[in-house]
């Protein structure tokens, strides 16, 4: 039986972008002609919220474009991630912005773990903990892959935020490597959630761009 992806897209802050993330990365795989399932573990619900004001704008005609499944689940999720990989080719996972269950085990059986944070003191002092998360997982996933997004990024060159990111994400690269894309911080990526879309389908070209050399590198990497 074919199996697909699991993406798990999580960590310990809320605020950056997790479900950003996750429904822009949906809609530019479902052009891609991947069959895409989202689970939402985040009690807040904004990747389902998302999908169902996509699907009613679908259902009247208002909205010509590729339909994402989604599903709303906490606690322990390994077993429904497990039975959704045989099904799609995609399995997004959205986790909270916390030390869950849900994450704990998602992590057990993702292929790839991707932690959105951003270029902040207060978000890179949760790094320890979400390496030992890693280390604790690895002990029942040996091939997981994990990488840092710097996420909500400063559209001003002369912020050097990032810069400063990535010099403190190196002590972590035993557990954390760090995306090569970064999400800047674009109200058009806020205009794309509320509409139910991705900003692939909307007219940012530089968001656009964001978002296909982020999926480009997800897929790439191994």
């Amino acid at each position: 039986m074919t199996r697909g992806q699991i993406i798990l897209i999580g960590g310990e802050k809320g605020g950056v972008g997790k479900s950003t993330i996750t429904t822009n990365i949906a809609v530019e795989m479902s052009y891609r002609k991947a069959e895409v399932m989202i689970i939402d573990t985040d009690p807040q619900k904004t990747s389902i919220n998302w999908i169902d004001r996509r699907n009613e704008l679908i259902e009247t005609g208002n909205l010509n474009v590729p339909r994402i499944s989604g599903v709303s689940k906490d606690g322990n999720v390994k077993d429904i991630i497990k039975d959704f990989v045989t099904k799609y080719d995609l399995v997004l996972i959205d986790a909270s912005g916390r030390d869950s269950q849900s994450l704990r085990t998602a992590l057990t059986v993702a292929d790839k773990f991707y932690c959105p944070i951003r270029a902040s003191q207060a978000d890179l002092e949760t790094l320890p903990h979400i390496c030992k998360i890693i280390e604790a997982a690895r002990d029942f996933n040996e091939n997981l892959m994990s990488k840092a997004i710097i996420s909500c990024a400063p559209t001003n060159p002369l912020i050097n935020e990032v810069e400063d990111a990535k010099s403190l994400l190196s002590d972590f690269t035993e557990y954390l490597g760090l995306a090569k894309i970064f999400i800047r911080d674009r109200k058009v990526y806020r205009d794309a959630l509320l509409q139910g879309k991705g900003v692939v389908e909307l007219d940012n070209i530089k968001a656009l761009d964001e978002i296909k050399n982020l999926v480009n590198e997800i897929l790439e990497c191994n």
